[in-house]
């Protein structure tokens, strides 16, 4: 299924148990990934184990009102192979050690969240091809099932799993994002001319276009045939062209600012500063900054170890008169893990390490370890807003 990637460790973060997304229940977990489940994958399941119910009941006469059961479970079952599909994605993209912080259930299908992007085409190959070609093996896999199996309620199941996943596979290899099959012309393009840009835009393109021929789709099968087409069919082929325009629109918008982020570099964008002992004066901090030029203050231990960055504001709520008497430690943040950057920090892995522990400001070190500077949060977001016009 389509399986869109974020690049922000702290999108998924609402506030809720375990930072799973609104409206997604966490049904269990895989290879160190949250499996979530959409509200609307109710919906749709219900929708399934209706449509499915009397095919339940042809092949199995006598169920009665167990035949929505049957049908709940064919959903199930198909889902449970989407569910593979999207596993097949976390595990090559944690092969090529890309975090995956969640699979998502949801009424398309499923979405695997995977932290970070490819570094090179063929990386971007290998974790979108795997999804179709599980789908396309669970789909030979059930075909040969199916023909081992006597008529009734198991074939049911397994032949319309087989085809479902067939559907799927070959689907998600038509080459438009957000299909998986819009990353690989993504990974293609970008192996043939060098530049990932020019491979997301020309994918998410493309994407648009299948957006249109899937909202134009029923009009056209009407037409050709003659035959009135449900209004379900309308319904369903503008949720999936809204469904794709507005996926690929927000790859190519990713794109664009992910043009700009080589622009973002720590050590450029880091404010100058001085280490002071914990235990000295605010006043006497502030008097060996402004000698210094510099505009930041680090507190270190007696050893020399950085232990907290002093913010400016806790500095100016504290009256003139109280200063030469308070330690300069009990204005300062004190460094968490996650705080410690290194200087030659830019580009994406910047604002990943930002995203992944967001904070006021954060201490860039150089390789001896020596302080580079401090990096504070605000200068980054004006920069980044800045490198947008």
């Amino acid at each position: 299924m389509p399986s869109p990637r974020v690049t922000n460790a702290h999108a998924h973060d609402s506030g809720r148990p375990g930072g799973r997304p609104a409206g997604t229940l966490r049904i269990g977990r895989i290879a160190g990934s949250d499996i979530l489940v959409s509200r609307s994958w109710f919906v749709v399941a219900a929708l399934i184990a209706y449509v499915v119910a009397p095919q339940a009941e042809r092949v199995a006469p006598g169920l009665g009102p167990w035949k929505y059961a049957a049908g709940l479970l064919f959903a199930i079952v198909l889902y449970g192979s989407v569910l593979l599909h999207e596993i097949s994605h976390a595990v090559m993209a944690r092969r090529y050690g890309f975090p995956v912080t969640s699979i998502t259930l949801h009424f398309l299908g499923g979405m695997t969240a995977v932290e970070g992007e490819a570094r090179r085409p063929r990386e971007e190959f290998a974790i979108a091809v795997v999804g179709p070609i599980t789908s396309l093996v669970v789909a030979g896999v059930g075909m040969g099932l199916v023909s081992l199996t006597e008529p009734g309620l198991l074939r049911l199941v397994l032949g319309g799993v087989a085809v479902s996943n067939l559907l799927i596979g070959l689907l998600n290899l038509v080459p438009g994002l957000p299909l998986d099959g819009g990353r690989v012309l993504k990974a293609a393009v970008w192996g043939a001319t060098g530049n990932v840009h020019r491979g997301t835009m020309i994918a998410g393109w493309c994407g648009r276009a299948l957006a249109v021929a899937a909202l134009l789709w029923p009009f056209a099968i009407e037409r050709v045939t003659g035959d009135p087409q449900s209004p379900l069919d309308y319904v369903m082929g503008a949720i999936i062209a809204v469904f794709l325009w507005v996926g690929a629109t927000a790859a190519m918008a990713s794109a664009r600012l992910r043009r700009r982020l080589p622009e973002l570099v720590g050590r450029t964008l880091a404010r100058t500063a001085i280490a002071v002992p914990e235990a000295t004066p605010v006043a006497d901090a502030v008097q060996r900054a402004a000698r210094a030029g510099v505009t930041s203050i680090v507190t270190t231990t007696t050893t020399g170890e950085p232990v907290g960055i002093v913010q400016t504001a806790a500095v100016a709520a504290i009256p003139d008169p109280r200063r030469p008497w308070v330690p300069v430690s009990a204005v300062a943040q004190h460094l968490e893990t996650g705080q410690t950057l290194p200087a030659s920090i830019q580009g994406e892995e910047l604002v990943m390490a930002i995203s992944r522990r967001p904070a006021p400001a954060y201490l860039l070190v150089e390789e001896d370890g020596g302080i580079a500077g401090v990096l504070v949060t605000e200068d980054v977001d004006t920069a980044f807003k800045e490198s947008r016009h």
